[in-house]
């Protein structure tokens, strides 16, 4: 199956304005994110949607494609609609301006996912949470899955509850979600028609509308851990990752 790859990049971010130009150890934060999206295998095309002429050239400087899209759009999904209508793809990748960590085998799981299971319309990844000052973290999204690792709901809030100290139950795992999505073009289409309803309200993730109108999302669960940038304190803590895994890997 063809599965393109899209960037979403906003560049009037509430909390951060312009962050996906953002200078990281000598590069704007959305070419970290596009080099190594690049990388993967699974993907035929890579191109960034944004609504910010700026960023198109940033893009287009540094040897990348960019399309410029409406500004009215409430998220980076209506985006990405607006960006694929006319292209011939069976799978498209919804991939974060903001996840400088990003591995490209990431995208290649949930390529696979899809195109080996045309039963399922929508996959995303999950980490198992391994620090705890992320438990109680709102911009950490929680989420927990049914046997056949599909997703029963995702929240800001810890969940699933326990009456044990968490990080002492040896059999209770606790997943945040990385934002990165796969679906499949046809179901793309179908997500932007949904209504919203009073969860994806409340919580503030679109993924909801998914399941609030009985859809299932495909949870995929990756060792690899990214840091979102929503503030510049984010940008700097990648930095520091970054820096450190470069000593890690020469010493």
């Amino acid at each position: 199956m063809k599965a393109i790859g899209v960037i979403p990049a906003r560049f009037a971010s509430t909390r951060f304005p312009g962050k996906v130009l953002a200078e990281l150890n000598g590069r704007p934060l959305i070419q970290h994110v596009y080099e190594e999206a690049l990388k993967a295998s699974s993907l035929q095309d890579l191109l960034v949607a944004t609504d910010e002429e700026k960023v198109v050239k940033a893009v287009e400087d540094f040897g990348g494609q960019a399309v410029l899209t409406a500004k009215e759009h409430r998220s980076g999904t209506d985006r990405l609609r607006e960006v694929v209508n006319s292209i011939d793809a069976k799978i498209v990748v919804n991939i974060q301006a903001d996840e400088p960590m990003i591995h490209f085998s990431m995208i290649d799981r949930l390529v696979n996912c899809l195109s080996e299971d045309p039963h399922v319309p929508m996959a995303t990844l999950i980490h198992r949470i391994e620090d705890v000052h992320e438990l109680d973290n709102p911009n950490v999204v929680k989420v927990v899955k049914d046997k056949s690792n599909f997703a029963l709901y995702f929240s800001r809030s810890l969940i699933p509850h326990s009456h044990l100290p968490v990080f002492i139950s040896r059999s209770l795992f606790l997943y945040k979600h990385l934002g990165i999505y796969a679906y499949t073009k046809d179901f793309l289409f179908t997500f932007t028609n949904l209504p919203v309803r009073e969860l994806e309200r409340a919580e503030q993730l679109e993924q909801l509308r998914a399941l609030e109108n009985g859809y299932k999302i495909k949870v995929i669960e990756t060792d690899i851990n990214t840091i979102g940038v929503d503030t510049p304190e984010d940008l700097e803590r990648v930095r520091q990752r970054m820096q450190q895994d470069e000593a890690n890997a020469r010493s």
